[in-house]
């Protein structure tokens, strides 16, 4: 059985926005991404999802959440996340411009899954890509590290491909 996910971005600015989702379509996720402006939208959006009976999605999405954002920032919204049981099995990706020690010892101890600083360099912000493709994959499915090439021909990733119906384009 092939598992669907969402990609949830939790990002204000339209620019690194449209950057995030043309890289992560490169890589080949053709999967549904969902945007988020604000942390408070992020928020009511998972709790509400979080009152849904059934559980049996909860693996079924990937948060790469902007720490500077208004109303509520993502450290709040990891925060408050992590306080929920169906919620803190979501992987969260912190995806940042902030490279605060601070924010980043904070975020570990939260509990989310990577911190990756935004960089304008296309080929270095290919790389965040690519960290957080391994990262969702050693998430979800616990298998041991494996990388993933540029032209998405690794034997791990076709696997995991058909697994998590991943379409390369």
């Amino acid at each position: 059985m092939k598992k669907q996910f969402s990609i949830l971005i939790a990002e204000d600015d339209d620019g690194h926005f449209v950057l995030i989702k043309k890289h992560l379509r490169k890589m080949g996720f053709t999967n549904r991404v969902l945007r988020f402006i604000d942390g408070q939208e992020i928020l009511d959006f998972l709790l509400e999802y979080n009152k849904q009976e059934d559980d049996t999605e909860s693996l079924n999405y990937l948060l790469l959440l902007d720490i500077r954002m208004p109303k509520m920032d993502g450290i709040e919204v990891l925060e408050q996340i992590k306080k929920y049981p169906k919620l803190k099995t979501i992987p969260v990706v912190m995806l940042t411009s902030s490279d605060s020690p601070v924010d980043i010892e904070r975020c570990a101890k939260l509990g989310c899954q990577d911190y990756v600083i935004k960089s304008v360099g296309n080929d270095v912000f290919k790389e965040v890509i690519n960290r957080l493709a391994v990262t969702f994959f050693k998430s979800i499915v616990k298998v041991s590290v494996f990388f993933i090439t540029p032209c998405l021909t690794h034997p791990d990733f076709l696997k995991l491909q058909q697994q998590f119906n991943i379409n390369s384009s």
